[in-house]
């Protein structure tokens, strides 16, 4: 039994490597908590909701320390109780696996949460 897709290591595309197509990361979001889609099969985005802009906060600095250990950088919209991401492999303009990696480490991470 393979571990869970927050398990894996985040690992850069090799050069050259194509983004992933729409059958390739199926079964990756298939993992991933219902808040994520894939937007025009180019990057991830997801939404998440809290309490007050401070819990807000609080999930923006643990994914920034996340992006900051696995330099691999989301995009990420902070705003009143609501933090937006959008995550893809800038490198090939695309899905890669550590994409969707770092997606289920977020979603553990607000899973953890007091949201």
């Amino acid at each position: 039994m393979s571990p869970p897709l927050a398990d894996e290591p985040v690992e850069p595309a090799d050069e050259g490597t194509e983004p992933l197509t729409d059958d390739e990361y199926a079964e990756y979001l298939a993992e991933l908590g219902p808040a994520w889609e894939v937007v025009d099969d180019h990057h991830l985005e997801a939404s998440y909701e809290f309490d007050d802009f401070a819990d807000a906060l609080a999930f923006t600095n643990e994914i920034g320390e996340l992006a900051e250990e696995e330099w691999h950088h989301p995009d990420i919209h902070l705003s009143w109780g609501e933090v937006g991401v959008e995550m893809w492999s800038h490198d090939i303009g695309g899905l890669h696996e550590s994409d969707f990696v770092m997606a289920a480490r977020m979603d553990r991470i607000y899973d953890g949460g007091d949201n």
